[in-house]
């Protein structure tokens, strides 16, 4: 599905830094820090690249992994246009090939935050930090996922799964618009994970969609205007 996202990532290395399906502007949400200079950055399942770009224009000096091949050479060609050096890897955020302590940020926008499992990557991204480290990730709410109906359509309001055990979700046989296999968790099990990974809650987001905002990839607007969709979690490491 790499293709699908060529024409996003483009428009968001040349664009302003906006997050998530309505591209909520940072100025908002202050999910990175608007000085990077001296901080070693990671992004954990990089796509197209343009993170690891807003983090390199603030000065860090940034690793993006991804495990897409055609994700990785559509963000190399975008390194090169916009004249930016980035270390860009093929490679598993859920296993990096890096010491303990290695960064100072780390960093998912639908990448780690939802493909890989988070009983895996949350305890990888707290060995990957030093001490005092921060940890941002952007992706669904639980909530949304269990107002998914079973055969892929649009999200709507009734609840089609159980919230309480909500992991593991997979889209592969759905009969509408089917996808891959996604992970997502109940809050209070994020919560849990963060305490026994060594990670503090700095602060949580739950985003809503602008007034009269567009259909965004499976989730109408005006359900999004009532019930949060996506979420953000800041993070540091103890």
């Amino acid at each position: 599905m790499a293709d699908d996202w060529v024409a996003s990532g483009e428009a968001a290395w040349a664009g302003e830094v906006t997050w998530g399906n309505w591209r909520r502007p940072e100025a908002e949400l202050g999910i990175l820090p608007a000085d990077m200079s001296g901080l070693r950055a990671i992004e954990l399942g990089c796509g197209t690249g343009y993170v690891s770009a807003w983090m390199a224009r603030r000065g860090a000096t940034v690793v993006g992994i991804d495990n897409s091949a055609a994700q990785l050479a559509t963000a190399r060609r975008l390194a090169d246009e916009h004249g930016l050096e980035l270390d860009l890897r093929h490679g598993n955020a859920e296993s990096v090939d890096e010491p303990d302590g290695s960064f100072d940020f780390a960093i998912s926008e639908y990448g780690a935050a939802i493909w890989c499992d988070p009983y895996v990557w949350i305890p990888e991204a707290a060995r990957l930090l030093r001490p005092g480290g921060r940890l941002r990730f952007l992706g669904n709410h639980p909530i949304a996922m269990t107002c998914v109906p079973l055969d892929g359509s649009p999200t709507d309001f009734t609840l089609h799964r159980d919230y309480f055990g909500l992991h593991r979700l997979d889209w592969r046989e759905c009969e509408i618009d089917p996808g891959g296999v996604e992970f997502n968790l109940p809050l209070s099990d994020w919560l849990r994970l963060f305490r026994d990974t060594g990670f503090v809650v700095d602060d949580y987001v739950e985003l809503q969609a602008p007034a009269h905002a567009a259909d965004r990839h499976g989730t109408p607007g005006q359900w999004a205007q009532r019930f949060p969709a996506e979420q953000v979690w800041k993070l540091s490491r103890r």
